[in-house]
């Protein structure tokens, strides 16, 4: 362990050049718009789930059902955006602008390739996945299956969309991806009180017309991101008659970093999977109560995930400034900054559980149960800030394969097992599963931070 960087972690060591003040607004600069976008893409889920729920609970376990197999199809294009934000912020810090566009072009065209092929397979598989995840009744597999159909047919828009917000992270644009996806998700929502529930003369399409809403705010925010990148003043000026332009030394490059984090997101949505299936085990009621509980800890993912974006991003570029004094600073405040957060959300989870439960269901059981789960949440805040940031820090260096072991650790092997054990065999019910979330928080957050503590992610050649 590297006393110094140890040191680093606890205590602000500021560089000679710099001031508190100016790293707190360069790391402000990049996580307030990353915070407000997360937000919102995750309320837009969260309206979702609030806007069918009241359908009844067979409605909201079909969406349910098709979540983890929708993200695990998503999974390459996650690790490739991994790639692309550490390597353009890398080039963006050796202000070596055309390499940066080079590394956006390839993204992109991997991206639209792999999205076509995966969209297909999604949509004829759509039944099977939804069936494998648990669902028994017939109506639950039947909407199940269309809202997942519906998502494959919008899959390529989502995808493209995701790569282009990755590149303007990297670069520190991360207002400019606000604006896009907070327009695409308030169109969403728009269309959810439409075709959900069939007003103002559409038809009423219930399960299918949340999906159908989903894709189109989906299909817009991809217009849109393109519209940002087709822009002369764009640092990432993308040129459509260059669009097909193959550079494999470039791939190769946003591959070494990207694969990685590809076994990383595997082993995420396979534990995941595991992990739901133990509890879709229990019934749909509690499935459901299940599902509602993973949408409000999604959206207090955004505070870590908003630090963690700013991470990346800045370590990139002082790292490509060779800087490693001012990555170190820039990392300590994220943590900082996303720990106050995390246990101002502890205490609001812990003293509002019933109205937040209220908010997504008019079942009584779904509600009571829902609130002896959010002190797990509340326990869960302060590992879970740490870990999505100390991640996204090590991505920014390209040290993307301790992340990745941290998670097959955490989330492919210790959740599963300890919830599988916790439910089955002690009969903690859902406690027991949410008590499978914490521990592998834990273990997860002690792995990253004993790697960033060895300070070897600064020496990283990407």
């Amino acid at each position: 362990m590297n006393v110094n960087t140890l040191k680093s972690m606890f205590f602000l060591k500021l560089p000679e050049d710099m001031t508190k003040k100016k790293l707190r607004k360069d790391i402000l600069k990049i996580a307030w718009p990353s915070l407000v976008e997360l937000i919102l893409v995750q309320l837009c889920t969260v309206v979702d789930n609030m806007m069918v729920g009241k359908l009844g609970s067979s409605e909201l376990a079909s969406v349910a059902y098709c979540t983890q197999p929708k993200f695990l199809l998503l999974c390459t294009f996650i690790a490739l955006n991994a790639g692309t934000t550490a390597l353009i912020a890398r080039f963006k810090g050796m202000d070596e602008r055309g390499n940066a566009v080079n590394a956006l072009r390839q993204s992109l065209l991997m991206s639209f390739f792999l999205s076509l092929i995966i969209s297909v397979v999604g949509y004829v598989f759509s039944m099977d996945m939804v069936v494998f995840m648990g669902a028994e009744s017939v109506s639950t597999i039947i909407n199940g299956t269309y809202y997942m159909k519906i998502q494959m047919l919008g899959f390529v828009f989502n995808a493209l969309s995701l790569c282009i917000t990755a590149a303007l992270r990297g670069i520190g644009k991360t207002k400019v991806s606000m604006y896009y996806n907070m327009s695409a998700n308030i169109i969403n929502v728009i269309f959810n009180y439409f075709l959900i529930y069939g007003n103002f003369g559409f038809p009423k399409m219930g399960v299918s017309g949340a999906s159908l809403a989903t894709v189109i705010g989906q299909t817009i925010a991809c217009f849109a991101a393109f519209y940002t990148i087709l822009k002369k003043g764009s640092y990432i000026h993308y040129r459509l008659k260059k669009a097909f332009s193959v550079d494999l030394k470039m791939i190769r490059r946003i591959l070494n970093i990207g694969v990685p984090s590809m076994f990383e997101q595997f082993s995420l949505r396979f534990g995941l999977i595991i992990y739901a299936l133990t509890v879709s085990s229990l019934g749909e009621k509690a499935f459901a109560t299940h599902q509602i509980c993973l949408n409000i800890m999604g959206l207090s993912f955004m505070n870590g995930q908003a630090f963690g974006i700013s991470a990346t991003s800045l370590i990139g570029q002082s790292l490509g400034k060779k800087r490693p004094d001012a990555a170190h600073a820039y990392a300590f405040l994220c943590r900082k900054y996303g720990m106050y957060i995390s246990v101002l959300l502890g205490v609001v989870f812990v003293v509002f559980a019933r109205p937040i439960m209220e908010l997504f269901s008019d079942d009584e059981f779904i509600i009571t149960t829902g609130v002896s789960l959010m002190i797990f949440l509340a326990i869960n805040q302060p590992f879970q800030s740490s870990q999505l940031i100390i991640s996204g820090a090590l991505r920014g260096a390209g040290d993307t394969r301790i992340v990745a072991v941290s998670t097959l650790i955490g989330v492919m092997i210790i959740r599963p097992i300890t919830s599988i054990f916790a439910v089955k065999y002690l009969g903690l019910w859902l406690q027991g599963a949410w008590a499978a979330v914490i521990i592998d928080q834990v273990v997860r957050c002690i792995i990253v931070f004993l790697r960033f503590g060895k300070g070897k992610w600064t020496e990283i050649k990407v």
